[in-house]
């Protein structure tokens, strides 16, 4: 197997080029609010979404994986889950979400605002692979979930200043078009903690976050995450 981390010591340029090719895909058509209702075979329950849950706390509650609940409902990339909704989850009998302890943090929104660009939009040539929030200039941008940061860049193409950190399972998130930034490569993040500030990039002056969450090297859509 290859030695990353001495490659990434002897050729350190690597490291920002990796994560360029990993989450810069673009930037977001309205999210599809209604599912059809789906006949299953294989033994399941079909709770409804109550009020502040998401589709990643769900897969939580009832211990099934997020992917097998979304490929079970045939949930739509650009999809957004509401209260009141049915979701069908796969291979549960008891009606009743798991009593156990979820040592997982929720994500939280890296900030209050208008999402103007939804995951899975094209715009222009450009795939949406995160959401755009829009914003007043030199709004605070939180950290979405505890982690470390591991990467910065002060200009990093197209989305100027971004931030990218790390989660103890596997997730990532990132915040691009900020004003300032407040955090370095390598530091420990609390869920909460004000990291930036809202700002602009390239031509486009117009003020707005854009967020991205990955589950390793694959983008997910935010909504399925956040409250």
């Amino acid at each position: 197997m290859y030695n990353y981390k001495l490659l990434f010591r002897s050729y350190p340029y690597l490291l920002p080029t990796l994560y360029y090719l990993l989450f810069l895909n673009g930037c977001a058509t309205a999210p599809i609010e209604n599912l059809p209702q789906i006949p299953h075979q294989m033994p399941g329950i079909y709770p409804r979404v109550r009020r502040g849950e998401t589709l990643w706390r769900i897969s939580k509650m009832y211990n099934v994986d997020i992917v097998e609940i979304i490929n079970a409902n045939r949930i739509p990339d650009t999809c957004r889950i509401k209260t009141g909704q049915t979701i069908f989850i796969p291979g549960r009998r008891n009606p009743r979400p798991q009593a156990i302890v979820l040592n997982e943090e929720d994500f939280c929104w890296p900030l209050k605002g208008k999402v103007i660009s939804a995951y899975g939009q094209m715009t222009g040539n450009a795939l949406n692979r995160g959401i755009d929030i829009l914003a007043a200039a030199n709004a605070n941008v939180v950290a979405s979930r505890s982690g470390r940061v591991v990467f910065y860049s002060p200009e990093f193409e197209n989305l100027g200043k971004t931030i990218i950190i790390e989660h103890p399972d596997g997730y990532s998130t990132l915040y691009a078009r900020n004003s300032e930034v407040f955090v370095t490569a390598g530091d420990q993040i609390s869920k909460g903690m004000v990291i930036a500030k809202v700002g602009s990039a390239g031509r486009d002056k117009a003020a707005y976050l854009h967020f991205e969450l990955r589950k390793g090297y694959l983008p997910q859509n935010p909504s399925f995450y956040l409250p």
